[in-house]
């Protein structure tokens, strides 16, 4: 269900919010469930953002963006859409309930037709399921195709419980899972990770194919350094944000 009182508690923070500071929406919950075609929250926060010259970051499975690009075309505003495969049947294992990969490249397509900058998060790169150098070349090669200009890409990270599910739905490779991150891993930041000789094998394709397709690309993430794994204005996306409106101010003060 929406939160209680939700717009009238965003038009209360917009007034103390800096516009110049990016807002992302969103990293904890993707801002176009399945409920927004009905509740239409987000199209009204962006309505409630764009005209007072925030400058808004996109971030979302949800292939409903496109829905929006009337509004975010004419404000400070790009989009990252995510897209790990593809591979549809996988995509359905991967992310249950979450709009088919097709579904999003025709978003991106109807987004860059209308002048929305868009980027793609190739994340997480799980081994065993979306690795694939030829897999992972021919996506680049599709969303470069239509227009994408950026993708950040990371590796899966394991935790109990997201580890339990991935097991849960992946029981062939229980076992190897088991191995490559709890018995061989690294543990950082509460996060079982790969070792990084792993990643960087994982990751190299993504960066290589986007190198050539002339893709900025980002894998900040994994703590890499160094031009190899980052070209890129920012590791999120927010330098694709154009600057079409410029703050709005009252009495001297931005709103």
């Amino acid at each position: 269900m929406p939160k209680s009182d939700f717009l009238r508690r965003l038009a209360r923070d917009l007034l103390r919010a800096d516009p110049r500071v990016p807002i992302s929406m969103s990293n904890s919950s993707d801002p176009y469930p399945p409920e927004e075609q009905r509740y239409m929250l987000t199209r009204r926060a962006l309505e409630m953002m764009i005209p007072r010259g925030f400058r808004v970051l996109i971030v979302t499975k949800g292939a409903l963006v496109a829905r929006d690009a009337d509004i975010l075309s004419r404000g400070n505003a790009a989009v990252t859409i995510t897209i790990t495969t593809l591979d549809e049947g996988l995509a359905r294992r991967l992310e249950p309930g979450a709009p088919p990969p097709g579904s999003r490249l025709r978003a991106i397509e109807e987004l860059v037709e209308a002048g929305v900058p868009v980027g793609v998060r190739l994340d997480p790169v799980i081994p065993f399921l979306n690795d694939d150098p030829k897999e992972i070349e021919e996506l680049i090669d599709t969303i470069a195709s239509i227009g994408v200009k950026f993708v950040v890409t990371s590796t899966y990270k394991a935790r109990p419980d997201n580890l339990k599910r991935m097991k849960e739905g992946f029981p062939e490779l229980a076992e190897r899972f088991d191995r490559l991150y709890r018995i061989e891993g690294e543990r950082i930041h509460g996060y079982w990770y790969l070792r990084r000789e792993l990643r960087e094998k994982l990751l190299r394709p993504v960066i290589d194919v986007a190198r050539k397709r002339g893709l900025e690309y980002a894998t900040c993430r994994e703590g890499f350094r160094g031009p190899e794994w980052f070209r890129a204005g920012s590791c999120d996306g927010t330098h694709l944000i154009p600057q079409r409106i410029p703050p709005r101010k009252v009495d001297g003060k931005l709103l």
